[in-house]
């Protein structure tokens, strides 16, 4: 008892102590100060250093993070967003954490994709050096394993959308899962794929789990070729109906297995994650006008989202991934009808939050921007 007694004034006064140290540092935030002495001294800001930067494709890198204290860890499958600061502007994108949310050291295993047009991606691909300090929010998303875990398993990726399944994967390995996990990966050729080694191992040391690859564009080598359809489900999975399905990928493939999952009437069984904006229909279907009415900007409906609408007008609004997972660019909608290009769903209500990435204007749009 007298030690909580005399905890409570303690925790008290350091609280006090902040938020008078933060009311000195006004208008800035106390850690826009601690930053100019060492970026990883933060009060409030959650950041991350580059500790290991490793090269293991042509167009991948791997960072191991060490976040700052107020880190809180992650579910296998979600993701966390990442800002850095390129030529003066701070940018933000979403990554998926890729090793086990078991992990004791306290560390994130991001590995990145260099994207031709990403301008993130093409930055940490070339510059992340040890050292680098980034920005980092808690994770985030829905995309994770039940508890308790399936029975059965199948585990789809496509490119670098490994990351999110191969946290699965080794989540479930370090728990000593006993089901049956079969690791379906999709890749243009054996080059192609991030983790080859680990892999395998994993692979050979559980007896479990069992790994099939699938080259689009090799015709040697592999378990597979071509691209994903029912003969490759019941060739790899023929337990299928009986086991959850856990898909992250490019566009074509989740398109893919959306399809066959719906065929097959077992879509309740298949969770997914995009790491790919949705296509959006083609310039010229589209009519009436967008209005910013806080920035006083109208200008005529491209057909493109209302995130790319807003920045060809000249306007900044925050956004983090572009692709409908992370909700940093909900925006309050106040007239007129949007439809999500993800759902395909329309919507007309007035007042309305939403999210600026995945929504194209349907007519005539004011938006509190």
């Amino acid at each position: 008892m007298s030690v909580a007694h005399t905890s409570r004034p303690a925790e008290g006064r350091r609280f006090s102590l902040l938020s008078l140290f933060e009311a000195m540092a006004t208008p800035h935030q106390l850690d826009r100060y601690l930053e100019l002495v060492t970026p990883m001294v933060t009060v409030r800001d959650l950041r991350a250093e580059v500790a290991l930067v490793r090269r293991s494709t042509a167009d991948t890198v791997t960072l191991t993070l060490r976040p700052t204290r107020q880190w809180r860890g992650f579910r296998a499958g979600q993701f966390v967003q990442v800002g850095v600061v390129i030529d003066g502007v701070r940018h933000t994108r979403c990554y998926s954490p890729a090793n086990a949310q078991s992990s004791t050291d306290g560390h994130v295993e991001l590995t990145i994709k260099a994207h031709p047009d990403g301008l993130v991606s093409q930055y940490l691909h070339a510059q992340a050096r040890p050292g680098l300090v980034l920005d980092l929010t808690q994770a985030a998303g829905e995309f994770t394993l039940p508890s308790p875990r399936p029975r059965r398993l199948l585990l789809v990726s496509g490119g670098s959308g490994i990351t999110p399944v191969l946290s699965m994967l080794r989540t479930l390995v370090d728990e000593e899962h006993v089901g049956s996990i079969t690791f379906l990966h999709y890749a243009y050729t054996e080059n192609d794929v991030a983790y080859l080694d680990e892999l395998r191992a994993l692979a050979d040391a559980n007896a479990n789990v069992s790994l099939v690859l699938a080259y689009t564009d090799q015709e040697a080598g592999g378990h597979l070729h071509g691209f994903f359809g029912q003969e490759h489900l019941d060739a790899v999975a023929p337990w299928y109906a009986d086991a959850e399905t856990f898909l992250c990928g490019p566009p074509g493939l989740m398109r893919g297995v959306r399809e066959v999952y719906r065929e097959l009437g077992i879509e309740d069984r298949l969770h997914t994650e995009e790491f790919a904006p949705a296509a959006t229909p083609a310039e010229g279907e589209a009519g009436g006008a967008v209005s910013f009415t806080a920035s006083g900007v109208t200008a005529d409906n491209s057909g493109a989202t209302l995130l790319e609408q807003a920045e060809a007008a000249g306007l900044h609004p925050e956004y983090g991934c572009r692709m409908g997972i992370c909700f940093s660019c909900t925006t309050v909608k106040t007239s007129g009808c949007t439809r999500n290009v993800r759902t395909g769903d329309t919507d007309t209500d007035p007042d309305k939050a939403i999210q600026l990435c995945v929504s194209v204007p349907v007519g005539d749009v004011a938006l509190d921007i």
